[in-house]
């Protein structure tokens, strides 16, 4: 790409965008496709072959030879199976390039294989992909060519949902028919819709290809799973915004080119916290279309870095003893009118339509705090949340001082008279201009923090979708509003019942806001005082999916049925063993392939040492102790590596026997149990290997070592 390469010119370059659309459609298909797009609905065949044939045509005229339903199922990852355009030869043997409107609506992926936690059999193969006409198409291209994506939805042969996005999409049409009940109230008749708007901060590291493929860890764990602190940490923080390293550099610039061809409105770049650790984060979009773009980024960030020798770790914590990535996910909700339903104005105090709003979410969130938790759980996430990097497990709102003092007035008095003003930043230096202060700090601790005119949810992953979270939020918060809706729209007095509504949900779920330090031992036990649920790990927060309350918000409006949510709770926890086990059967691997070798190489030359100094007549006392401690910790890691073998030996039978129905184990009988089993158990054990295997990597000669050190791994890109 030239240095003096036109961002506008490339920009979307591989989408079939609305403009391309507009271009080369016929007006009066234009018109119903947008109408669809805007307003719901379904294409006519004759409609869906004519937007087909030109899809086709543009993909063709880039290179194209194969077209894909490119979808998101529940293995947290897209799937794609291609098929080319080629159709049979005519008489005269001339290849036709050919793709219809049934082809672009629906696909026919096998669904066998994908995980259903129950609601597929093995042998009930069919699935269908159905094209997200709200989401564009692009081209991906890699080694099988240019590949036509049409973004789709994944569900069963009887239409339960089996991905990420219907849930999403059904959420979706739920929170805007609930929010436009609301703006109705408050007489907007110009909005048909209210969208929910999602911006995602994707952290992520970057270390060298060649030392990535001599950790076996990183390869199947995607982190470290032994691994002693470099001399030198994050503790200077001066990775942290600091200058952007030329090889590191030159992958930001080819991540931002692929990106920006991809629709994808990459914006900022810098370091992240700890060393080899960076953020990108792109401009806000429509909900679904910014899932579609976390995924691609996340796929489009590993494709560049093998570009560049390196390789891409999106693991939320692939390294102990420096901050582990997340992504931040900013949401707010906007009107098709354009107006931010978050946006509190210059005197939120008395911007009734926000403080009704606000005072819903925080309902929303006191209410479903376990559903939120929830949804921002991996396996990954568990090393990451609450560790002084990020969010706690406990789910708060973080409001500012501002809004936390109109909170306040509104619940001691039922008015908010005044508002505290952010003041003067004075710099002290004449050249320097003052500033407006904004009325509060950020709080960098808090889960659910509001920053300005949007809420960002800080515990999301960094490997994971963020089609759950969204799912969510749209959900829970529609439940408020259409609560809300029923109470206001019955009122004889608008204006008093808004007022007494907005007192009461801010009175009775006050307790979910707090503005201190989230990391502190005091705010775990002054958020068990008001009973906010502390739920440490994915496998505690799994069951929230199923209970009553959960059950009931989902069927209401339609986003989950309950077979589709006990499925979902059964694949969790399936993932949960299946992941564990993998990392505990890498760690044994290790041990008796890599480190126990190494180290029986390295005690033999020591004891080789002490022997020869000592016939030389020298004292050999400080090798002899060396060789003495080394000797203890061998003992130790051997001894927590048999205790790691017999626990996985029991897991892996167990869920082998589960999934064939023979399970005769007396306490391990479910999925569920199995989970808890790997977590209390198995990964109890792989802790301490860990520990007694970094203590040994201390005292052993780093040429002896088997592998990279964080030294190597973290300091050297």
């Amino acid at each position: 790409m030239s240095e003096n390469m036109n961002v506008e010119a490339i920009f979307a370059s591989k989408v079939f965008t609305v403009g391309k659309m507009k271009e080369r459609l016929p007006k009066n298909v234009y018109k119903e496709v947008k109408q669809v797009m805007d307003r719901g609905g379904e294409l006519s065949l004759e409609t869906a072959d004519v937007v087909a044939k030109a899809m086709k045509d543009w993909a063709v005229e880039n290179g194209a030879t194969h077209y894909t339903h490119w979808f998101q199922p529940l293995t947290g990852i897209t799937a794609e199976k291609h098929d080319a355009f080629v159709t049979h030869p005519d008489a005269e043997g001339h290849m036709i390039m050919e793709f219809s409107g049934k082809e672009l609506i629906k696909g026919e992926p096998d669904a066998s294989s994908f995980p259903s936690g129950g609601l597929r059999a093995t042998f009930e193969a069919r699935g269908y992909t159905v094209w997200d006409i709200t989401s564009p198409a692009f081209l991906k291209e890699d080694a099988t060519g240019v590949i036509l994506c049409i973004p789709t939805a994944f569900c069963s042969y009887k239409g339960e949902a089996l991905d990420k996005k219907t849930p999403l999409l059904r959420s979706m049409e739920a929170i805007s028919t609930q929010a436009l009940r609301i703006v109705r109230l408050f007489g907007d008749t110009q909005a048909t819709k209210v969208v929910p708007s999602v911006g995602a901060e994707q952290e992520y590291f970057l270390v060298d290809r060649d030392k990535y493929l001599q950790r076996e860890d990183l390869i199947f764990a995607g982190r470290t799973l032994f691994g002693a602190p470099a001399p030198k940490g994050q503790e200077m923080d001066d990775h942290y915004f600091g200058t952007i390293r030329e090889r590191v550099g030159s992958y930001m610039k080819d991540l931002n080119i692929e990106l920006w061809k991809l629709g994808v409105t990459a914006k900022t770049q810098h370091n992240e916290a700890a060393p080899a650790q960076h953020e990108l984060a792109p401009i806000y979009e429509t909900a679904n279309i910014a899932v579609d773009h976390n995924q691609l980024v996340m796929e489009t960030m590993k494709k560049v870095a093998s570009r560049h020798n390196l390789h891409c770790l999106l693991h939320e914590k692939p390294f102990a003893g420096v901050n582990g990535s997340g992504k931040h996910d900013n949401w707010s909700l906007c009107t098709d009118a354009g107006v931010n339903l978050l946006d509190p104005g210059d005197t939120p105090n008395a911007n009734i339509q926000f403080l009704l709003v606000l005072a819903c979410i925080m309902k929303a969130v006191d209410t479903h705090a376990d559903l939120l938790r929830q949804s921002a759980s991996d396996v990954g996430n568990d090393h990451r949340l609450g560790a002084n990097e990020a969010p706690p497990a406990i789910i708060s709102i973080f409001l500012g001082e501002q809004l936390e003092d109109v909170v306040k007035q509104l619940v001691e008095t039922g008015e908010a008279s005044h508002l505290i003003d952010g003041g003067k930043l004075e710099t002290g230096v004449s050249t320097l201009t003052d500033l407006d202060k904004d009325a509060t700090d950020r709080n960098r601790t808090s889960p659910f923090a509001f920053t300005g005119n949007k809420f960002e949810f800080r515990s999301v992953g960094s490997s994971d979708s963020i089609g759950s979270p969204n799912t969510t939020l749209n959900a829970i918060v529609a439940e408020a509003f259409c609560e809300a809706a029923d109470v206001l729209e019955q009122a004889d007095d608008f204006d008093m019942a808004v007022h007494d509504l907005i007192k009461e949900y801010m009175t009775k779920h006050q307790r979910i806001i707090f503005n201190g330090n989230g990391y502190s031992e005091e705010w775990v036990k002054e958020a068990e005082r008001r009973g906010l649920p502390n739920l440490k790990s994915m496998v505690d927060a799994t069951s929230t999916l199923t209970t009553e309350k959960s059950i009931r918000l989902f069927e209401k409006f339609g986003i989950f049925t309950k077979a589709e949510l006990e499925s979902r709770e059964e694949i969790l926890y399936e993932t949960y063993t299946k992941t564990i086990n993998i990392e505990a059967s890498t760690m044994i691997d290790m041990m008796k392939k890599q480190i126990l070798p190494a180290v029986f190489k390295y005690t033999k030359s020591l004891a080789d040492t002490v022997i020869a100094v000592r016939e030389a007549g020298a004292d050999a006392s400080v090798q002899a102790d060396i060789l003495h401690q080394i000797s203890e910790k061998l003992a130790d890691a051997k001894g927590e590596l048999a205790a790691l073998e017999e626990k996985t030996a029991r897991g892996k039978k167990v869920f082998h026997d589960l999934q064939n129905g023979i399970n005769k184990d007396a306490q391990l009988k479910t999925q569920k149990d199995l989970a808890f089993y790997y977590k209390d158990a198995v990964h109890v054990d792989m802790d301490n290997l860990r520990v007694a295997v970094d203590a040994l990597e201390v005292l052993v000669d780093r040429d002896v070592w088997p592998m990279p050190t964080y030294a190597e791994l973290l300091f050297e890109v």
